[in-house]
């Protein structure tokens, strides 16, 4: 029998390479998410025309029993949930739109969850930001300090799965990566932004100038430690997937702008920071390859190239898309 997985917030970018690796993988695949899927050009599964993928447009806030009759009925060993209202800063400005998302909404979903005794695994994939600013590497057994509504939402619902695992043995494990990019990325986020905007001739707004510093690591690689967590991790466990390379975003815009043949300076304008933003946090993975096996591959010089390409295939495509964020409650 083949392997079934349900993911919800397919039409995320992390949501539609999983999906793409499942795929490939052979893996019978559902995909959820509120939205109707994008552009073919943000979904990469789409190039697969695979039968074994079914894509359904249900919202977590408010259509749960239609989520469910349709888990019910698949009977998945794994599900993978990619769903959360993303965005740090935008957070700040309703944060009870992320609350209910991020936390309310995925507490219903898993106390829906842990009564459907053919699940084997529960995969929450998590974010580094519940750490907040921190010093050095960060362990997976570090302490939460989150800085921003976003983060405290996503906080919350991480410890609350932590209770179903204590008290009714839920088998959920963690997934926290770093900076996730690559082709196919929405275009607010900084890699692609930066690409577009040097082939259209704007500025991109730096905030703060781009000195925080972070850890960029590509979705292949990410998708690939993902599967691995599904099938090997032990309940209540949590991974780390990052690169050793840490690189302040300045210095990222700095190296796409020198592949594109630009000067830095005339790429960007610096604007303030925004509120609340770490200064860094950057992730340990020897878990990952010392319990998985795992094994970042995909250099950043490489996957920008990828993504500078993919920009360069598609640009009729992209520039009639939005490149900011667009807020859904």
């Amino acid at each position: 029998m083949k392997d079934k997985v349900v993911v919800l917030g397919s039409n995320s970018f992390s949501g539609a390479h999983f999906i793409d690796f499942l795929l490939g993988e052979g893996v019978e695949t559902v995909g959820i998410s509120r939205s109707a899927e994008p552009n073919d050009v943000f979904l990469p599964y789409k190039k697969q025309k695979s039968p074994l993928f079914k894509f359904y447009r249900l919202d977590l806030n408010d259509q749960l029993d239609g989520i469910m009759k349709i888990i019910e009925n698949f009977r998945p060993e794994y599900v993978v949930n990619f769903a959360a209202q993303g965005m740090v800063a935008e957070s700040w400005q309703h944060p009870e739109h992320w609350f209910q998302t991020n936390t309310v909404a995925n507490v219903k979903l898993h106390d829906r969850l842990r009564k459907c005794d053919f699940l084997r695994k529960y995969v929450h994939v998590s974010t580094p930001e519940v750490y907040g600013t921190c010093q050095g590497l960060v362990q997976e057994n570090t302490n939460y300090c989150p800085s921003t509504p976003y983060a405290v939402s996503r906080a919350a619902a991480d410890l609350s799965l932590m209770t179903f695992l204590k008290n009714y043995n839920f088998p959920v494990v963690f997934t926290r990566s770093a900076n996730v990019y690559g082709p196919g990325q929405q275009l607010y986020r900084i890699i692609p932004r930066t690409i577009l905007y040097i082939l259209l001739g704007k500025k991109l707004p730096l905030h703060g100038g781009g000195h925080s510093v972070r850890s960029f690591i590509h979705i292949r690689d990410v998708a690939q430690g993902t599967w691995a967590v599904t099938r090997d991790a032990k309940p209540g466990e949590i991974f780390h997937f990052s690169t050793a390379r840490n690189i302040s975003i300045r210095d990222v815009v700095q190296l796409i702008a020198g592949k594109m043949g630009g000067r830095f300076e005339d790429c960007v304008d610096i604007v303030n920071d925004r509120p609340g933003k770490d200064a860094a946090y950057l992730l340990d993975n020897k878990k990952a390859k010392t319990v998985l096996g795992w094994q970042d591959r995909i250099s950043l010089e490489e996957g920008i190239d990828e993504t500078i390409k993919w920009v360069r295939d598609n640009l009729e495509i992209l520039k009639q898309q939005a490149d900011h964020y667009i807020h859904k409650p």
